[in-house]
């Protein structure tokens, strides 16, 4: 529920929103009360999903569960009590959203954490399930980096840069 993640909400105004049940308790608990773990959260996106589960617009999880066909979200903490990530069936195989799981690449990579952490095993697990969801280590795509838009192509030249084809196999990257 950071920001950058639950940000805009407003705008999907007959979405369903699907969330582990640790993360609205962890945004709306003590935790809280440290600014620095309440910094990632805008009090707005916490309040307005607390209007989703009174509206009806909130399906919660807890732990692993299929959303559709081809589609589960999987509770791995770490950086937030509540951090999911997704698994999406593709063309190519399983493909991992890592979200903030693995903000880059070399977080994975190298077992290097991220510097805003909720529990550090968590962190460190989370790498590992990522891994053992996907297809291949090239079928996950971690939360932030920006080697995601160089590794896999756009769908169209006007969208190079903004949009990348994670169904699609990565782009053979010279050396």
């Amino acid at each position: 529920m950071h920001y950058d993640h639950c940000g805009n909400n407003q705008l999907f105004q007959k979405a369903k929103f699907h969330l582990q049940e640790r993360e609205l308790q962890f945004a709306t608990g003590k935790c809280m009360c440290h600014k620095s773990m309440r910094y990632p959260f805008t009090l707005s996106d916490v309040l307005t999903m607390v209007e989703r589960v009174h509206t009806d617009r909130a399906v919660f999880h807890d732990d692993a569960e299929e959303i559709n066909p081809g589609l589960s979200v999987h509770h791995v903490g770490g950086h937030t009590a509540g951090l999911q990530i997704l698994r999406v069936h593709t063309a190519r195989g399983w493909v991992v959203l890592a979200s903030d799981a693995s903000h880059f690449y070399a977080n994975m990579e190298n077992q290097r954490l991220f510097p805003i952490i909720y529990n550090t095993v968590d962190m460190l697990e989370g790498y590992k399930t990522c891994y053992r969801l996907a297809s291949s280590t090239e079928h996950v795509i971690p939360g932030h980096d920006p080697l995601v838009m160089a590794r896999y192509p756009s769908p169209s030249p006007e969208l190079e840069g903004w949009i990348a084809r994670l169904d699609a196999p990565p782009k053979t990257m010279s050396t």
